[in-house]
C-alpha cells in the first residue's frame, strides 16, 4: 500500500481517524485486491447523504460492531465505496469529497469531474483562507 496515488496523482493523504476509516481501518482509503467495494472515495458524510443511503438499502449510521464500523455522523470523513458514491451523485445527493485522500483506484468508477464538482479540500494552512 506504499506509493499509494491519489486521484490528482499525488501521495495518498490520510482520509480520517475519528473514526477510523479505510477499508483496512488504518485512516487512508487504500484498496486491495480484498477490496470488493473499492471503499475509495473520502468523504465528509453530510446528513442528507446518510439518510439517501438508508432510503436505498445501505445502512451507514448503525454501529456493527462485527464490522467494527461505528456508524457514522454528520461531519464523519469515510472512505465509501466508490460505486455508492457515484450512486448518491447521480440521485443529486452526493457528499463532499477530500481529493488528496481519495485513490485514484475511484477513477475506475467516478470520473474526476464529478469529484472534482463535490471537492471539499482544505489547504494545509487553513489560515490562507481569511
Amino acid at each position: 500500500m506504499t506509493n499509494d496515488r491519489n486521484v490528482l496523482g499525488g501521495e495518498l493523504e490520510p482520509c480520517g481517524a475519528d473514526p477510523v476509516t479505510g477499508f483496512y481501518r488504518d485512516g487512508c482509503c487504500h484498496s486491495g485486491p480484498d477490496d470488493l467495494g473499492n471503499h475509495t472515495v473520502c468523504a465528509v458524510v453530510t446528513r442528507e447523504f446518510l439518510a439517501h443511503q438508508q432510503q436505498v438499502g445501505n445502512d451507514l449510521v448503525t454501529p456493527r460492531a462485527e464490522f467494527d464500523f461505528p456508524g457514522l455522523r454528520p461531519g464523519d470523513r469515510w472512505c465509501l465505496c466508490a460505486a455508492r458514491w457515484l450512486e448518491a451523485y447521480e440521485a443529486g445527493m452526493a457528499p463532499p469529497v477530500v481529493l488528496a485522500s481519495t485513490h485514484a483506484k475511484a477513477l475506475e468508477v467516478v470520473s474526476l469531474p464529478a469529484l472534482r464538482e463535490h471537492a471539499a479540500d482544505v489547504p494545509a494552512d487553513p489560515g490562507s483562507l481569511t
